[in-house]
C-alpha cells in the first residue's frame, strides 16, 4: 500500500496486511476506518458481546473493563480502562474511520434482546477506544493503532510492506521512517521523500523520510 521511492528508483508495491479481528494494532499501510491490525496496550484481542452498563451497548462517552471479556462498565468504576471515542454499526472496513486518539478497536457482537422486526438489539459494530490512561499507542510516533498518522514511523518487514515501530526504538524494530506530512496527491510531497504510505482520508498520502 505504499510507493516507495530512492535513489531515482520508483516501486509500486503491495499492499499491507489487513487484519480487524477484535481489536485492531500496529502496521505500516493502514485504511481509514482502522485498516490493519492493532492491539490494546496491557490487554489481549477479544471481542464484546452486548452486556453492560448504559442504555447503549458501549456508546460514545461510554467506558469498558478489560480481561477475558470486555463489558460496559461506569466510567467512575474502578474497573474501568477504556472509553469509547465513536460508535459505528457495521465492520471497520465499511464503516467511517475511527478518530486519531484511538488506541484499539473494539468488534460488538450482535446480540441482546431481539427488536420488532426480530434482528438483535445491538446490531454488530465496531467501537474507536481509547485508553483513560497511559500508555496511548495510537498517538503519533508511539508505534500502535489502528491508524497510521503524521509522526508515526514504519520499519521495513518485507518486500512490498512496512510496519508501524515506536519512533524511539523501544519496539521490535527499530524504525527507518518517519512520516512527516499527509496530503491529497504524491506530487504534493517534498522532493526529499523516500517513502509513500496509505493513510486514508482527506489527504491518503503519507510522506516519509528516512531516518
Amino acid at each position: 500500500m505504499e510507493e516507495r521511492r530512492a535513489a531515482g528508483i520508483s516501486r509500486t508495491l503491495l499492499p499491507a496486511l489487513l487484519a480487524l479481528v477484535a481489536v485492531l494494532g500496529p502496521s505500516a499501510c493502514r485504511l481509514s476506518p482502522g485498516s490493519a491490525q492493532g492491539t490494546p496496550a496491557g490487554g489481549s484481542p477479544g471481542s464484546a458481546a452486548p452486556s453492560g452498563y448504559g442504555v447503549e451497548f458501549l456508546g460514545p462517552k461510554d467506558c469498558s473493563s478489560r480481561g477475558a471479556g470486555f463489558r460496559e462498565v461506569s466510567c467512575r468504576s474502578e474497573k474501568a480502562v477504556a472509553k469509547v471515542l465513536a460508535r459505528h454499526t457495521g465492520a471497520p472496513s465499511d464503516g467511517p474511520a475511527c478518530p486519531p486518539p484511538t488506541d484499539f478497536v473494539l468488534h460488538i457482537s450482535p446480540g441482546g434482546p431481539t427488536t420488532a422486526d426480530g434482528g438483535p438489539a445491538t446490531p454488530r459494530g465496531y467501537a474507536c477506544m481509547r485508553n483513560l490512561e497511559s500508555p496511548h499507542p495510537g498517538d503519533p510516533g508511539q508505534g500502535g493503532g489502528p491508524l497510521t498518522v503524521v509522526g508515526d514511523c514504519v520499519q521495513g518487514f518485507r518486500e512490498g510492506e512496512v510496519k508501524e515501530t515506536a519512533c524511539d526504538g523501544s519496539g521490535e524494530r527499530p524504525p527507518e521512517f518517519v512520516i512527516v506530512s499527509a496530503v491529497a496527491r504524491r506530487a504534493l510531497c517534498p522532493g526529499n521523500t523516500d517513502l509513500y504510505v496509505r493513510l486514508g482520508g482527506d489527504e491518503p498520502v503519507g510522506c516519509a523520510r528516512r531516518m
